[in-house]
């Protein structure tokens, strides 16, 4: 190259007018403006836009930090003087610098999310393993100790060579505040927008000491758990829904009927629906069986027996409620009643319509006249 166009060359990169930049990506953080040599000339205009900040470092080290304006640079010497001083130098300029243009807007839509189950211990539940995602926006809010600390010497810097360093913040922070906060599982739903602020501020804490970052927004979209403690759930929901047996066995019948509809159309799915029909029918008449009987039912023992039920009255015979040591309470006549005050010790009442009160067994008139005919108690 001839010395003439050197110094063409030269005189090109130290007399530009403007430093400025127009961003036309969506994810540019720190873009560093290329300056010929990196030489830096007097009486040159810096643009800064709104939403960006100019970072200007002299000879390696950061200098000034430039809001939204205009400004004129000069450098320690005249422009002409070291113009021509550059040539002693090989047409190097003594003074040497960089502007990094840092964009300052809101970088929203951000993704977060679990890439493994952590596990966090519930009153309700115990210890579960739980999924979340959501999303985030962020904002450089030190760009001076962002440039610092993440860019270095990087020409353009984007979102995705950060992002990726605050999800793993978010995951570490997560468990620990779902823990402190205190709230069970099943009502967390209620309290998504409280616990991304929680989050959130948690965060900030550390990225803006640390990083020069703040985050904007945080938004917890949905937390999960695995499908075997969700099916769980489903089933208590379930049975708190159906309120007592006879209700959920019909409940069940239905189920079987629907999952009979969703399938091939053969025979075996409807003969299942018949005999998840025929089950209900049973239990819901062995519970009619006991309430009417005064027995009890359980689902795995079956109908235990109540009292053993009593023959009808013959005609024109006076029938007595009877209470006796058993604590038994029935209808009984004379005869029986003789029998058991004879065959059983302890305390024997007798009542019928038209008494004010129970009397003892033995004072009534036709319990006493029955003695006589009822033998006693063998030796």
């Amino acid at each position: 190259m001839s010395l003439w166009n050197a110094l063409k060359g030269q005189a090109a990169a130290q007399f530009l007018d403007v430093l400025e930049w127009t961003d036309n990506t969506s994810d540019t953080l720190v873009y560093r403006f290329p300056v010929f040599q990196k030489a830096i000339q007097d009486g040159g205009k810096l643009v800064v836009r709104e939403g960006q900040t100019a970072v200007f470092l002299a000879e390696g080290k950061l200098s000034d930090v430039f809001s939204p304006g205009t400004y004129e640079l000069s450098t320690r010497t005249k422009p002409i003087m070291a113009f021509f001083e550059s040539i002693k130098y090989g047409l190097n300029m003594p003074y040497k610098g960089d502007v990094y243009f840092v964009s300052t807007r809101q970088f929203t839509d951000q993704k977060w999310g679990t890439p493994n189950p952590i596990p966090v211990r519930d009153a309700d539940l115990g210890v579960v393993r739980l999924r979340a995602f959501g999303s985030f926006a962020f904002r450089v809010s030190d760009p001076a100790l962002f440039l610092k600390e993440i860019v270095g010497t990087a020409g353009i810097f984007s979102t995705d060579e950060i992002t990726g360093h605050v999800k793993r913040k978010v995951v570490a922070a997560l468990a620990d505040t779902i823990g402190e906060a205190k709230i069970p599982l099943l009502d967390l739903v209620a309290h998504y927008m409280d616990f991304g602020d929680a989050l959130k501020d948690r965060l900030n804490t550390w990225f803006q000491g640390n990083w020069g970052l703040t985050l904007t927004d945080f938004v917890v979209e949905n937390i999960s758990v695995p499908p075997e403690v969700e099916k769980m759930m489903d089933k208590r929901s379930s049975m708190a829904l159906a309120g007592d047996m006879n209700a959920y066995t019909q409940f069940q019948a239905a189920n079987a009927m629907e999952d009979a509809a969703k399938g091939s159309g053969g025979g075996g799915a409807f003969m299942e629906a018949g005999l998840g029909l025929a089950m209900g029918a049973n239990m819901a008449g062995a519970l009619g069986r006991a309430q009417a009987s005064g027995g009890v039912f359980n689902p795995q023992a079956g109908l235990s027996a109540g009292p053993p039920p009593l023959p009808p009255a013959l005609p024109g015979e006076v029938l007595f409620h009877y209470a006796g040591p058993d604590g038994v309470k029935a209808q009984l006549n004379a005869a029986d009643i003789a029998t058991r005050v004879r065959g059983v010790a302890g305390r024997h009442l007798a009542w019928k319509d038209g008494m004010a009160n129970w009397v003892d067994a033995a004072s009534v008139p036709e319990v006493a006249a029955a003695f006589a005919s009822t033998p006693p108690p063998l030796p």
